[in-house]
């Protein structure tokens, strides 16, 4: 019997404006230990951190359950395939070192039981926001992130990169993303049309970033689904070869 496929993103874990962190990071340790046996892969498409950052000898503190049951997992033999996002750019080895994660830097298309699956965090995907895109460049680069890492003592990096995940989550009414706009202003909807035209054999694009749901069929073959988060909605996608579900983990209950 086939084993199933599980999808999730945005934890943002340790984040500084999230009341509820360690409530939630146990939530989540629940989840994988929940699903360990059914599991053949876990996806994680990004932004599992609020703030992550990699030095040569240390990593940020904290997140030992969920760290623990990534080892775990791998170390049973189920994959776990960890995309950055924008919070969590910043991993050079520690997690594929420690953990026996397989990371990913940009969107990947993989084949999970014939089936033609495209999966990314999101960011950056057709945003028409200059400012974020300029932060973004930013983020990435390879001068600004040697900078970062040498020039400024690790403890107030740490400090700058919570506060500034704080400041950008509170701006937000109540904290959230904004709802669902309609297929005409959603950015990564209008992404993903645009790039099934030169990808026809796609079947279905998975994204996490703008913390909503949404399961959208784009034509007859091609499925599109943003997968919500683990912060207020505990959401993920299950694969079974057959079957794609958009599921919400409710503790005692969730069968998938």
């Amino acid at each position: 019997m086939k084993k199933n496929i599980y999808i999730l993103s945005d934890a943002h874990l340790g984040s500084w404006a999230i009341d509820h962190g360690r409530m939630q990071e146990r939530r989540l340790v629940r989840f994988l230990d929940n699903i360990k046996e059914k599991a053949a892969a876990v996806y994680l498409l990004g932004d599992m951190f609020d703030f992550w950052y990699e030095w040569k000898y240390t990593v940020p503190k904290g997140y030992t359950r969920f760290l623990g049951k990534l080892s775990e997992l791998t170390d049973m033999g189920v994959e776990v395939h960890f995309f950055t996002g924008n919070h969590d750019i910043w991993m050079y080895g520690y997690l594929e070192e420690e953990c026996g994660v397989i990371l990913h830097k940009k969107p990947e298309t993989i084949e999970l039981y014939n089936k033609v699956f495209y999966m990314a965090h999101g960011d950056g995907l057709g945003d028409p926001n200059r400012s974020f895109q300029f932060v973004r460049s930013i983020f990435h680069n390879k001068t600004c992130q040697w900078l970062f890492t040498h020039f400024i003592p690790q403890s107030w990096a740490m400090t700058f990169g919570l506060s500034w995940a704080k400041r950008s989550r509170l701006k937000r009414a109540d904290g959230k993303e904004p709802a669902y706009m309609g297929e005409d202003k959603e950015y990564l909807v209008q992404y993903t049309k645009q790039y099934m035209k030169d990808h026809p054999d796609i079947d279905y694009f998975i994204y996490g970033h703008r913390h909503i749901e949404l399961d959208l069929m784009l034509s007859r073959k091609s499925r599109m689904m943003i997968i919500g988060d683990w912060i207020w909605q505990f959401t993920y996608v299950v694969w079974d070869g057959e079957h794609l579900f958009l599921e919400e983990y409710v503790e005692g209950e969730s069968k998938l």
